[in-house]
């Protein structure tokens, strides 16, 4: 029902003053509208809603230019005139009913709430445009609604974070595939400015992620949690931090937004909701990557994150490099309990290693997970031993990595020298090796490093490098032959190379000396020297040896 069939005895009066507005209409009709006829013409819409309720039907013709309206320029202002209507009424008390309001103030206030709630609607379907102008103000809007919501309501704050507008536009950017910057600027400008939006915020992408049933939904659903999540930094450490307010402080000292534990409760079980949502293989390698900068501060128990950071290795490849390093964090720092962890990141030395897009992300972690000096000799024997015997068959960009790599390893762990340098003593079993040889003892099928006698084998692999095709790696391969008079090699220095890389050195080398070259050029290239070319009916030349062989090859083909 319409406000002005409640007016009343002032129902005359209303259409007294509407006349003049309906004659300038008129005149209108011989000129066409122009852009600032009909920018005065919202604004004076809006004025009057704002001077009497006798105008309340102007908000239904504001909505009207807004879902109608092409002109953007026109829309935009349609909307924005709206919210300003709406917050002064919420401000204002005319959209709250109490016990005694009468009848026809309860239907007036129904009236305004199903408007407000047609807006909001119309500021959400703006929130999925192409138009990026039209996004923003959407957003920056439907956020100054949501400020009204959660401070002029009777109903708890809670509620109204809950219930109300906010909750829907969460779920509006989380299931539009049009609006990745505007979720940045929502991150940027509301969640990492306040508190209580990031406190209502992970609340509300964890029921979105509970609630959707449609597969097309959830995937879309999954990925644009993920990049709202992972953009979220800013974890609050202590009470003092909690203190930007989007509505109103809490007054109750004991609420859930004064506590640290709660906010970061919230943020735990956002995560796990998206965890738990059926990730895919790129998105379990994104949420991996970020999983000890900005997944693990929100956690209190961060034994819930076992059973992903497993199921991840289980995936293989790169993604079980990333989980054992989320493992290996939380065994640093959480002093968490996973005697398996070595046995799982020797398992991860395959043939393909080297040749892997992800070896220099390997070392530097490899490097990390191998830095205590605690670790037994023969766990660290077997890691040495096993990179070197993968060296013999792989790329040179991949062995000047795995060399200086040896070399920084033997430093640490001093017991492991023994691997290149044991001296026989026994005169007989020397004399037979020298003629006969022996049996490497190492193991390389043995899945436990503890067992693989890595320790009592030495590495010749090192040395066979030392005869190497590329110069730069014979020449690397040669500090194991030699003093051990530097601390350790930065490992950085050698990670980056590539087999573009290595050439690229080599061309580009200054020649201390020239080489002298001495060679004839010949005179034919498929026939003998003596062989002269046909005069007359004189035979044909003589082939040479390459010329034999090319004609063999023609014949073939």
């Amino acid at each position: 029902m319409a406000p002005d069939a409640l007016a009343g005895q002032k129902r005359k009066r209303v259409a007294a003053k509407a006349a003049p507005e309906k004659k300038s209409k008129s005149k209108s009709k011989t000129k066409p509208d122009s852009g600032d006829d009909e920018q005065a013409r919202i604004l004076l819409l809006e004025s009057q809603i704002l001077e009497s309720r006798r105008h309340y039907n102007n908000i239904a013709a504001l909505i009207t230019i807004v879902k109608e309206d092409e002109a953007a320029e026109s829309q935009i202002l349609a909307t924005v005139a709206l919210c300003r209507v709406f917050s002064r009424l919420r401000a204002a008390g005319s959209m709250n009913k109490s016990k005694g309001t009468p009848e026809p103030e309860v239907i007036i206030i129904q009236w305004l709430k199903e408007r407000y709630q047609e807006y909001a609607d119309v500021l959400l379907r703006l929130l999925q445009s192409d138009d990026p102008v039209k996004q923003s103000t959407a957003l920056t809007l439907a956020m100054r609604l949501v400020k009204e919501e959660v401070t002029n309501q009777k109903v708890q704050s809670d509620q109204a974070w809950k219930q109300g507008l906010f909750f829907k536009l969460v779920a509006a950017l989380l299931t539009s595939t049009e609006a990745e910057g505007l979720r940045e600027e929502f991150v940027e400008n509301f969640v990492e400015e306040y508190d209580d939006v990031r406190f209502y915020g992970f609340q509300a992408i964890a029921a979105c992620l509970k609630d959707t049933v449609s597969p097309a939904e959830q995937e879309i659903v999954v990925a644009n949690s993920l990049t709202m999540l992972s953009a979220i930094e800013g974890v609050p450490e202590s009470k003092d931090e909690l203190e930007d307010w989007y509505g109103q402080a809490p007054e109750h000292p004991k609420h859930p937004l004064y506590s640290v534990s709660t906010h970061k409760r919230q943020g735990q079980d956002a995560w796990l909701a998206l965890l738990r949502s059926g990730l895919n293989k790129e998105q379990r390698k994104e949420v991996l990557s970020i999983m000890t900068q900005k997944v693990t501060p929100w956690f209190s128990k961060v034994e819930m994150l076992m059973d992903f950071l497993t199921d991840s290795y289980n995936v293989g490849g790169a993604s079980s490099l990333l989980a054992l390093s989320g493992l290996f964090f939380l065994i640093r720092e959480k002093n968490l309990d996973y005697p398996s962890f070595y046995q799982k990141l020797y398992s991860l030395l395959d043939a393909g290693l080297l040749h892997s897009k992800h070896r220099s992300r390997f070392f530097r972690l490899l490097d990390e997970f191998m830095s205590s000096t605690h670790l037994p000799a023969a766990l660290v024997a077997s890691f040495i031993k096993r990179l070197s015997r993968l060296a013999l068959h792989g790329p040179p960009a991949g062995i000047v990595v795995v060399v200086p790599w040896v070399y920084n390893m033997l430093m640490k762990h001093p017991a492991c020298t023994f691997m290149i340098h044991r001296v026989t003593r026994d005169r007989a079993l020397k004399e037979k090796i020298e003629e006969e040889g022996m049996d490497d003892p190492f193991n390389m099928d043995e899945e436990d490093p503890m067992e693989t006698d890595a320790i009592e084998s030495c590495l010749w692999e090192i040395e066979t490098l030392q005869s190497h095709y590329h110069p730069n790696v014979a020449t690397l391969a040669k500090i194991i032959s030699e003093q051990f008079t530097k601390r350790s090699y930065n490992l950085e220095d050698f990670l980056d190379h590539s087999y573009n890389g290595l050439i690229e050195a080599e061309l580009h080398k200054e020649l201390k000396k020239t080489p002298v070259v001495e060679f004839e050029i010949p005179k034919r290239i498929f026939t003998a020297e003596e062989g002269k070319e046909g005069q007359g009916s004189a035979p044909a030349p003589a082939l040479n040896p390459l010329g034999s062989l090319l004609t063999k090859v023609l014949e073939t083909c």
